[in-house]
């Protein structure tokens, strides 16, 4: 069985036609986004070049991602700016559609990639590989296996997924033993692959598309889906709750889940891919994942103080 991110959207000239018909007077739309800049920087100068509406973006950095956005529309709630939210991972938006920030029926998620574990080849041999996370804090290990802050992005959604699915108490347990394994904690995906292609670091817990571009720099690394225990990533986006451009809102969330942007997002590298079989992965419970957030998030901050 196949799921499918991207359900009844119309075609582009539907779009075109909306926008022509029923233009605001404002002819533009503001969107936060932690999707990275050189992606969908291009992605939203396409959607000006087809509908004509101008789009303002706010991007977010590698090492807040996602997280800094979200404290902003927080504090906007009461006036808000921002029309849009896209962000690369689901976590924090139906986080915000929860809080009542974003509108939760206007939720699309779309295509998606996948956490991944990130080897060094020249380091690790294919017999001694990790068979799972809990492998990570045995003493071979020790020093060198890296992930990002997890405070921020699909790092803090990996944590909090894994949270969901083992329990706090075995959850707490797990963190603290790869803290005391001396685990790398660097600022972002990104520059987990860069350690570990380097050879600073072995293992890395990262994501696919920060993969890709390692390898495209010609380090020998090799990715490996510990999928039990690794999640799928979807895009998502969503309405700000009283949108000051809700009208151009529409259009802009019609168009980044419409199937040949992300079909463009893949052929970017922004994306794994449009769709995926169930069944295998670590399936976040979102209720589950959600509850007592704030008080698991506060533990994370604390026992990663940096």
């Amino acid at each position: 069985m196949h799921y499918h991110w991207n359900k009844g959207i119309g075609c582009l000239l539907t779009l075109l036609l909306l926008s022509s018909c029923s233009r605001e007077p404002d002819e533009s739309v503001v969107v936060y986004t932690s999707q990275d800049q050189v992606y969908a920087a291009e992605i939203l100068r396409d959607f000006t070049i087809a509908t004509g509406i101008e789009v303002l973006p706010l991007y977010d950095s590698e090492s807040v991602k996602t997280t800094g956005l979200v404290n902003r529309l927080v504090a906007e709630k009461k006036k808000p700016r921002c029309d849009v939210f896209w962000s690369n991972e689901e976590m924090m938006v139906r986080r915000l559609a929860r809080r009542s920030v974003l509108e939760e029926g206007s939720i699309r998620s779309f295509g998606y990639r996948t956490r991944r574990l990130v080897i060094n080849t020249n380091r690790v041999a294919a017999s001694e590989i990790p068979k799972s996370l809990g492998e990570l804090v045995a003493p071979r290990w020790r020093g060198r296996v890296v992930m990002a802050y997890p405070l921020y992005g699909t790092t803090l959604t990996h944590l909090m997924a894994l949270r969901a699915a083992w329990g706090t108490k075995d959850w707490q347990a797990w963190c603290r033993k790869l803290i005391s394994n001396e685990c790398k904690v660097v600022d972002g995906n990104s520059a987990v692959v860069a350690l570990v292609g380097r050879g600073d670091a072995w293992i890395g817990l990262t994501d696919s598309d920060d993969v890709g571009v390692g390898r495209n720099n010609g380090w020998p690394i090799r990715a490996l889906a510990l999928a039990a225990e690794f999640p799928t990533i979807a895009n998502s986006a969503a309405l700000v709750k009283e949108a000051p451009h809700r009208r151009n809102g529409e259009i802009l969330l019609d168009y980044l889940s419409d199937d040949r942007t992300v079909n463009r997002l893949v052929e970017m590298g922004a994306l794994e891919g449009t769709m995926w079989q169930a069944g295998g992965r670590l399936e976040p419970d979102w209720p589950r994942v959600l509850e007592g957030f704030e008080e698991a998030f506060d533990w994370l901050g604390e026992t990663f103080f940096r």
